[in-house]
């Protein structure tokens, strides 16, 4: 038979045979790769890497047609790819995924990286890839900036048996991504129930004038039971607020009225006081001037002054001795 030798690969029906059988006699003419359940091998030829050997695979190739070098890479105990050969692996070689599994971290996340369904270890950003022959792997990604969950429309009931529906926010980083997945299934979801529990303790043990008198009380106390459930779990809250309280209609007219009969009474005190310190000082000014005929007769002339102000000319009588004593006369 004739051969393209420049095709590298000796791809013969009877290739398995002729190993078999002359396995010595050919080693003159070609090189063999066969590898073991463990093994995978890195096929560079003239210096370029362009084919990857799976485990338990062989192959044979003409010597002489081209350089050809190969590398094997024994994967039982340690499957990453060194960050100097993933570049070269990833780019060159058509057929990588079959063997590699990669997976980018990106900024501001972390990386849990799972074999055959058990978390190995976390993994910071930057590119990583690991051999997947013969074994499962994921990289899962985690945000470790702040996050912030939602706490929507709960009808709850307060002490004195009325009905409020309540919006609430909080916002949490996950400080401990294997502690956290170590323990929880689904963190989000822990924590929304545990804020509803929070929440309705909060509210369900309150009279709505507790609450209206101190609208701080539900976000300390929910951020007290949020922060104790979650201190051993990797996870660090940074703040509980309630966005909306909402009240029924008919109980909005209420307290709608309530607040203007309060502002209606402080009005009238306000009043009352003023009333009553203008008494004060009228009385205060009346004892001056029952003991001092001049001020009185000062205060008289004052409010001649006041009368007089439209009046175009006026006359006096008696010079400034009767000005001050005499009595005040007008002529229309």
């Amino acid at each position: 038979e004739r051969y393209d030798l420049s095709i590298p690969e000796f791809t013969h029906r009877l290739k398995d045979f002729f190993l078999k059988i002359y396995a010595k006699e050919i080693s003159q003419y070609f090189t063999v790769i066969k590898l073991g359940s463990q093994q995978i091998a890195l096929i560079s030829k003239n210096g370029r890497i362009t084919d990857i050997l799976p485990p338990s695979s062989c192959k044979i190739y003409w010597k002489g047609v081209i350089d050809i070098t190969t590398e094997i890479i024994d994967i039982y105990d340690n499957f990453e790819i060194s960050g100097d050969k993933i570049a070269p692996l990833l780019y060159t070689v058509e057929n990588w995924r079959e063997s590699i599994y990669s997976q980018e971290v990106p900024e501001y996340k972390i990386g849990l990286l799972y074999v055959d369904g058990q978390c190995i270890k976390t993994l910071q950003p930057g590119l990583h890839a690991y051999w997947q022959c013969n074994r499962n792997i994921k990289i899962e990604l985690w945000d470790t900036r702040s996050q912030e969950i939602e706490i929507s429309g709960q009808e709850i009931l307060t002490k004195d048996k009325l009905s409020l529906r309540i919006n609430l926010s909080a916002n949490y980083l996950i400080k401990d991504v294997l502690c956290v997945t170590s323990i929880l299934a689904n963190p989000t979801s822990y924590l929304y129930k545990e804020l509803q529990f929070g929440l309705r303790a909060a509210v369900g043990t309150r009279t709505l004038d507790q609450l209206l008198e101190n609208k701080t009380v539900i976000n300390e106390l929910v951020f007290k039971h949020i922060t104790e459930k979650t201190c051993d779990l990797g996870i660090t809250i940074q703040s509980v607020g309630v966005k909306d309280i909402i009240l029924p209609g008919e109980m909005k007219t209420i307290l709608t009225k309530v607040v203007e009969a309060e502002k209606v009474a402080q009005a009238n005190l306000i009043k009352r006081r003023e009333e009553t310190a203008a008494t004060r000082s009228l009385l205060n000014t009346a004892k001056v001037m029952e003991d001092n005929p001049i001020a009185l007769r000062l205060k008289e002339l004052e409010v001649l002054e006041k009368v007089t102000e439209k009046i175009g000319n006026i006359s006096v009588y008696g010079g400034l001795d009767g000005l001050l004593k005499d009595l005040v006369k007008f002529k229309a």
